[in-house]
């Protein structure tokens, strides 16, 4: 079961067999790992795609180091001109090349067994949103000129409203003229009261104030 489909050399049968799983588990490895979670219809196709891709290159490099360099320099330049992804992406793409790389040695049922085992703990963590910073952790940045001290210049409102803030990055910006406070912080109850906006508002001079959430390329 664990052996290679492949003996001394690739027949047509054993070719078929390999591509046929491989699309078989790219498309579900797609819709593992892309289950709640933002994601473009391009990316969905290319987690789809490529194990049967990877897979042929495997079965054509079949040993030849020249081949292999080749196709070595080929990934590092598609690497090069690709977009930083977040680190789920970055998960379902080694993935989908260890399920490529496995069929393409004929190793079917290595294959399926190591996709049902991923797709499990994928689908298992996923559900119990395993890892997730808490509802009430937001990230604050505020704007400040740059004549302000920022040190301890919003203690006083953050102790007001219980918020437990902690300053974790400062930037300039506008040509040096401003700074961007970054903080972690973290709400008693989740919202974010607008009488507590307001006073930061009269503290930083009325410039940008923004809360979000954390997100996956933030905490990568």
């Amino acid at each position: 079961m664990l052996n290679s489909i492949f003996t001394e050399s690739h027949t047509l049968a054993s070719l078929l067999i390999c591509l046929g799983v491989s699309i078989a588990l790219g498309v579900l490895n797609s819709l593992v790992f892309l289950w709640k979670s933002k994601h473009s219809a391009g990316f969905a196709l290319t987690l789809a795609l490529l194990p049967m891709a990877v897979a042929v290159v495997i079965i054509l490099v079949n040993g030849n180091l020249g081949t292999g360099v080749a196709v070595a320099g080929a990934f590092t330049l598609v690497r090069f001109r690709s977009v930083p992804g977040t680190a789920r992406e970055i998960a379902a793409i080694f993935t989908s090349m260890a399920i490529g790389l496995a069929l393409g040695m004929g190793c079917v049922g290595i294959a399926v067994i190591f996709f049902v085992l991923i797709a499990a703990f994928t689908v298992i963590l996923t559900a119990i949103n395993f890892g997730a910073p808490s509802k009430h952790e937001k990230s604050l940045k505020i704007t400040i000129p740059e004549s302000f001290d920022y040190n301890g210049l919003f203690d006083e409102v953050f102790e007001k409203f219980g918020v437990k803030a902690t300053l974790q990055k400062i930037r300039t910006t506008n040509m040096g003229t401003l700074f961007e406070l970054t903080y972690d912080a973290v709400f008693p109850d989740g919202n974010i009261p607008k009488e507590f906006i307001d006073e930061i508002r009269t503290r930083n001079g009325n410039l940008n104030i923004v809360v979000s959430d954390f997100t996956d390329k933030e905490v990568l």
